[in-house]
């Protein structure tokens, strides 16, 4: 089965150790992608350099904010499938040809996510802490959107899918949760699956500190609430695509 080609987006700002770890990760894939494109949003550390000598395309966003720098990145791509990661998310041998063979599969799938594990902590608090993290996020977004969110650590979709929607994400407010607001625009109808195996390292810097968490919450109000009353949770479900739906607590994937 031929695989679809594909471009890996990491969005980076002053990062150039954990980017180094990162783009080690990808290099090492079982299935080679297309191309990583690493996303200066203005980094005045070794990022630039760490992504040439990785052989990254490096495109550059001035305007601040991820959800600039990760539109930046999904524009410039040129693969079939586009997949996401952050500049400290650590990849799976297996990662991309893992995502490429389930949109070989199902050409009607639009969009694919996963989990995370935090590394960097010991085992028996890793796997709680993970659980517990993705765990609140995938249910607490699922019943607002009426279907599985994406995991801006662990994504990828269909290339027509973002040229369908790139003009209606809000790219330009640095306030907004990016997979979210992704998810939010790819809509209750096009079918997004969840895969409890195709997981990924990330970072638990995310939710250290009382104010990553607060900001993490205002964040995801913000964006929930930039998209309504059209979006209303309601809206959304009675519009949902039958299937569609998050997680469920045991492996497997899920639509």
């Amino acid at each position: 089965m031929a695989l679809p080609t594909v471009s890996v987006v990491v969005p980076c700002l002053d990062d150039a150790g954990p980017l180094a770890v990162c783009l080690a990760s990808l290099a090492a894939q079982e299935d080679p992608v297309l191309e990583v494109i690493v996303v200066d949003n203005g980094c005045r550390d070794g990022s630039r350099a760490v992504a040439a000598r990785f052989g990254a395309r490096i495109v550059r966003e001035p305007l601040r904010g991820i959800p600039a720098a990760a539109a930046a990145g999904y524009d410039a791509a040129q693969g079939e499938i586009i997949a996401r990661c952050d500049a400290d998310s650590v990849l799976p041998p297996d990662w991309a040809g893992r995502i490429g063979r389930q949109f070989a599969a199902d050409g009607s799938l639009a969009a694919l996510t996963g989990p995370g594990r935090f590394y960097g902590l010991p085992r028996p608090l890793a796997r709680p802490l993970s659980a517990l993290y993705l765990g609140s996020y995938f249910l607490a977004m699922g019943a607002a959107l009426g279907h599985c969110p994406l995991f801006g650590s662990n994504l990828a979709l269909r290339r027509s899918c973002w040229r369908e929607i790139r003009g209606q994400v809000h790219r330009r407010d640095a306030e907004m949760h990016d997979d979210v607001c992704l998810s939010l625009h790819l809509g209750p109808r096009r079918r997004i699956r969840y895969d409890s195996g195709l997981r990924v390292g990330i970072s638990v810097r995310a939710v250290t500190g009382a104010a990553n968490i607060r900001r993490r919450f205002r964040r995801a109000f913000h964006t929930l609430a930039a998209h309504w009353p059209e979006d209303y949770p309601w809206r959304r479900w009675s519009r949902r695509r039958p299937g569609n739906g998050c997680p469920g607590s045991r492996g497997g994937s899920h639509d």
